[in-house]
This record gives C-alpha cells, sequence and structure tokens, in this order.
C-alpha cells in the first residue's frame, strides 16, 4: 500500500506545476500597458504623459513618403491590427491542442470493506482524444481566422496611407492657396494705388479707392480662413503620425508629377489580385468551409480514457488479504445520437460559407465600380489640370495685365479691372485645388486597388504585416507562392 501522504504530495505537486506562473508577462509591451494603466489610476495628474509625443525635428516641409513610413511605425490604428494578428496567430497552436488531462481524488469519509481490505481514497486521470482529424480541422479553422486578421492588417495599412496622402495633400492646396491669397493681396495693394494716384488726379472717382479697401478687407477674411483650415490640416496630419497635435508639420512646395495608370482592365484586375479586403473575405470563406467540415466531425464520437488507483488498507475480511492497491482502466464515448442538433449545425455552417462566398461577390463588383469611378475621376481631373496649364491661367493673367493697362489710361473701368483680378485669383486657387485634388483621388485608387507597390510593400500578392518594428510570429501569405523584392520579404519568410 502507498502511504496516503504521498498520494496528497503528488496531487500537490500536480496542482502546483500547473499554476506556478500565473502572472509571468510573455510580450514586453503588454507589460508597458499594465504599468501605465495602473499609473493612471493611481496618478490622475499624469496628463502629460498621455499626449501624443513632440518631435522638433520633423518640424518643416517632408515629402508624402516619409510621412507614410512614419505612420506605418507608429500609427496606432495600424499597431492596433498588427496585434491583434498576432493574437490570432497565437490561437492556432491553441486550437491544435488537446484539452487539459482532469485529475480526481476521491476520499471516502466511511470506508468501503472489502475482502481484501478498506478502500480509503481513489485517485482518477482522464484524457478526451478527439476522433481523427478534428484537432487539424480547427487548428486550419483558426489559421483561417489569422490570415483574415492579417489582410485586415493590410487594409488598414492601406487605409492608413491613404489617409495620410489625402491629409498631406489637402495641407499642400491650403499651403499654395495662402500663398496664392497673399500674392494676390499684395497685387490689389498695387491697384489700389494706382486707383488711389488716378483719383487724386481727378480721372478716377474716391469709389474706386473704397472698392479696392473693401475687396482687400475680403481677401484678408479669406486668408484668415485658409489659416484656420492650415492649422486644423495639421493637426489632422499629426493625429495620423502620431504625433503632437501642435507639431509643424508641413508639405513640400512642389508635387512630384502625378502618374494615372493607363489601362482600366488592369487596374480591375489588380483589384480583384491585391486589394486586402477580398483576401479577407476568401479567407472568411475558407474558414467557413473547413467549420462545415468541422461541424460533420461532430458525427464522429471522442474517446476518452481514463486510469483509477484505488487506496486498500493492509487489514481486510479475508484472511489472505494482503491490501494490494487496485489500478483500474477505462475507456468511453460520447453518442453522437441527437442528429436532429448535427444536422442543424452543418446546416448552418454552409449557410454561413455561401453567405460569405456572395459577400465577396457584393465587395468584388463594389470595388470594380470603385475603381472604374476614381479612374474616371483622375483622368477627368488630369484633363482639367492640363487645360488650365496651358489655356485658362495664361489667359487669364493676360487678360489682367492687359485690363490692369488699360486702366492706368482710362480705358476700362475700375468694375471690369476687379472682376478680372478675381477670376485670376479664383483660377489659380482652383488649379491648386484641381492639383490635390488630382492626387488625393490617386492615393483613394491605390488603395481600392491594394497599392501600386509603393511604400506599404503591397503590390499584386498579397504579402501582410511587414511594416511590423520586428518579424511577426507568422509567416506572410503570397497567392503566387514567392514574396515580392522589398521589405516584404525581408521581414518574414514566405509560405
Amino acid at each position: 500500500m502507498v502511504p496516503r501522504c504521498l498520494i496528497y504530495a503528488f496531487v500537490a505537486a500536480v496542482l502546483a506545476a500547473g499554476c506556478r506562473t500565473p502572472r509571468l508577462i510573455r510580450d514586453p509591451e503588454f507589460a508597458q500597458v499594465e504599468q501605465t494603466v495602473h499609473q493612471s489610476w493611481c496618478h490622475s495628474g499624469l496628463v502629460d504623459a498621455a499626449l501624443p509625443p513632440a518631435y522638433p525635428d520633423w518640424d518643416g516641409p517632408r515629402s508624402v513618403d516619409e510621412y507614410v513610413q512614419i505612420a506605418l511605425w507608429q500609427n496606432p490604428g495600424i499597431q492596433a491590427a498588427r496585434k491583434r494578428a498576432e493574437a490570432a496567430a497565437y490561437e492556432v497552436p491553441v486550437a491544435a491542442s488537446l484539452q487539459d488531462p482532469m485529475l480526481a481524488v476521491t476520499i471516502q469519509p466511511e470506508p468501503v470493506q472489502t475482502a481484501a481490505g478498506q478502500q480509503r481514497s481513489m485517485l482518477s486521470a482522464s484524457q478526451k482524444l478527439p476522433w481523427f482529424g478534428k484537432l487539424e480541422t480547427r487548428a486550419l479553422v483558426a489559421e483561417s481566422q489569422t490570415d483574415v486578421a492579417r489582410a485586415h492588417l493590410a487594409a488598414v495599412e492601406l487605409t492608413t496611407v491613404a489617409q495620410v496622402k489625402r491629409a498631406y495633400y489637402e495641407l499642400y492646396f491650403l499651403q499654395q492657396a495662402i500663398k496664392v491669397t497673399q500674392a494676390e493681396q499684395q497685387l490689389l495693394r498695387e491697384i489700389r494705388g494706382v486707383a488711389e494716384a488716378r483719383y487724386a488726379t481727378g480721372r478716377a472717382s474716391q469709389q474706386d479707392v473704397l472698392r479696392a479697401d473693401l475687396e482687400l478687407v475680403h481677401v484678408e477674411n479669406e486668408r484668415i480662413r485658409l489659416q484656420q483650415q492650415l492649422l486644423s490640416g495639421r493637426a489632422k496630419l499629426a493625429r495620423l503620425l502620431h504625433v503632437s497635435p501642435s507639431a509643424a508639420v508641413a508639405a513640400l512646395d512642389e508635387l512630384p508629377a502625378a502618374d494615372i495608370p493607363g489601362d482600366l482592365d488592369w487596374l480591375h484586375r489588380q483589384a480583384v489580385a491585391a486589394r486586402p479586403e477580398l483576401h479577407a473575405q476568401l479567407a472568411i470563406l475558407e474558414r467557413d468551409r473547413r467549420a462545415v467540415d468541422l461541424a460533420r466531425l461532430d458525427y464522429k464520437p471522442d474517446v476518452t480514457v481514463g486510469l483509477s488507483w484505488i487506496d486498500v488498507a493492509d487489514h481486510g475480511l479475508s484472511g489472505v488479504a494482503n491490501g494490494q492497491d487496485s489500478l483500474l482502466l477505462s475507456a468511453g464515448v460520447n453518442l453522437p445520437v441527437y442528429h436532429k442538433r448535427l444536422d442543424n449545425s452543418i446546416r448552418s455552417a454552409e449557410a454561413k460559407a455561401v453567405a460569405a462566398a456572395r459577400e465577396y461577390d457584393a465587395l468584388r463588383d463594389g470595388t470594380l465600380e470603385e475603381v472604374t469611378d476614381l479612374f474616371a475621376q483622375a483622368r477627368s481631373q488630369q484633363d482639367l489640370l492640363t487645360l488650365f496649364e496651358q489655356e485658362i491661367l495664361p489667359k487669364a493673367r493676360q487678360t489682367f495685365q492687359v485690363s490692369s493697362q488699360a486702366y492706368q489710361v482710362g480705358e476700362v473701368d475700375f468694375l471690369q479691372l476687379l472682376d478680372n483680378w478675381r477670376q485670376l485669383l479664383r483660377y489659380e486657387v482652383n488649379y491648386h485645388r484641381l492639383e490635390a485634388g488630382l492626387r488625393q483621388t490617386i492615393a483613394a485608387l491605390e488603395k481600392s486597388i491594394g497599392g501600386f507597390g509603393g511604400p506599404t510593400g503591397y503590390s499584386g500578392t498579397a504579402c501582410y504585416g511587414y511594416a511590423a518594428p520586428s518579424p511577426l510570429p507568422f509567416p506572410c501569405v503570397s497567392d503566387s507562392g514567392d514574396c515580392p523584392p522589398g521589405p516584404c520579404s525581408e521581414a518574414l519568410p514566405c509560405q
């Protein structure tokens, strides 16, 4: 007979082994988050620590690609999506693992008397073993969910890139509009000087000077409004970069030439092949399809095997009793006899898979429509921009110069000169509006087709999550089997 104290020592050792590190933190970022949350509750005055950091070295004009890289590195939305993908990847081995074994101890206050001796306690252990293929299928379902998270990460990256570019080009427009307004304001002051000189010599009425003064006030009001929008635009871009809203972010004074793909059919194929949202929907479809296989496996029983040990006392009723302990082996299965429940489970899984397929079709059709619309907008904006550069702006400047010279000699009135000046100001501002709008449309088109192969590294193949500051615990995924050259293939292995 094994002493009872050894039984209790064994049970205590098993329990201690299972609970030895409940508070161990394995993610350093979680440790930082936990510390920050604790400090926020215990020290309510830590306001400065809650504000986004300020980087004085970033003040001044920068290219849009620099801001895109900064956003990919530290935008909170991207970081959150990256952690969700990481969390989903860790769920794969969880789904592929067996459930914890069961350990039970039975103590009998009134021992059962047998011929071999009294049965005082019983120690049993059991393990549930799923039917062949169940664990593998569960792991495949979890892996498909990981693919969904990876695709969502790529979608968040592309969305953030498009938002950064839109905010950047809006900032560019506001900077140029302020410059144009200030230049035209100075030109209006010169016109007022001419009107005042003509009024002093009696060749013009005082109304010309008063109209010029009124127009100067109107232009100053417009400049103040643009300045307020500029500050708001800086705050929006700073939010996407996760920096202080007071950061003096700015766009360059000159933008590189806009490049619009000329083949709409290529854009359609690129969108279907590379848009992350479509890849996410395909991963959802694959997850639901594998869930159907898992539901069908519920018809197969699971096996539970067990081992029991009974502590028997030395003295029994039988004269030849030796108190030998009993050892029992057990095996059991669940009985999948409720076919109505199992059938409905399969039907539900199949319906979800069909719904995912139809949602993919709807998303694909919407993507093609969006790409076509954005392509038409970009081509139209480019044509208008060319028209402004070659026709409208040169003629507007020439018209104003001619009317200005004619006003000085009294051939046109001041109202006509002022109207020509207003048109020139409006055309110049609209030109920069078109210039920024074209690039914003291209940024939206880039997001819709899954990238042009620019800073996001997302071109043609679905290579998710490369922008992480360190390699993620899962490989990237490529439709063609090979990751494209660049940061994606350098950061993550390809499967």
